[in-house]
């Protein structure tokens, strides 16, 4: 392992599903006033999940990936792009490139599904931390679970 204090995996384990939604809860319905009911959705089952974790388990981390028909109404109907969501990093691990290595994850995660491109929504205060990974920002702004997002894309 790298001399990170984390890793980065695909969730794929019960345990670990439950890890990447106890994180989000934290982070958007604790700290961001997301309503629950906003929060969870249908594509959580079709999504793929990645999770940082520290080494001694602590969930750090967590995003998804939609792909094909999941992803299609967030992306403009194109099955090459893939939507990326629900990028969510705890309180205790911000600082330390959790945030990146999640992205990079659901990047690899889109590129093995043979996606061009990867979408995202982003809250209006990380777009610069998208645009250093590459991102582009694109259309309006507007207010999603009350909260400012532009669009954001990355060819891959």
């Amino acid at each position: 392992m790298s001399t990170r204090a984390y890793a980065v995996r695909v969730a794929e384990e019960p345990a670990d599903l439950e890890a990447c939604f106890a994180v989000r809860k934290e982070v958007f319905v604790g700290e961001q006033g997301v309503p629950e009911d906003l929060e969870y959705d249908e594509y959580d089952a079709v999504a793929v999940h990645v999770l940082a974790v520290r080494e001694d388990g602590t969930p750090l981390g967590t995003g998804r990936l939609l792909h094909g028909a999941s992803a299609a109404a967030k992306v403009g109907g194109d099955l090459t792009v893939g939507s990326l969501g629900r990028l969510a990093v705890a309180q205790e691990a911000r600082g330390l490139g959790v945030g990146v290595a999640l992205v990079r994850a659901i990047e690899d995660a889109a590129r093995a599904r043979g996606l061009a491109a990867v979408d995202l929504h982003a809250q209006t205060h990380a777009l610069g931390f998208y645009e250093r990974l590459g991102y582009e920002a694109y259309g309006p702004e507007y207010p999603e679970a009350g909260i400012p997002h532009r669009a954001m894309r990355r060819a891959l």
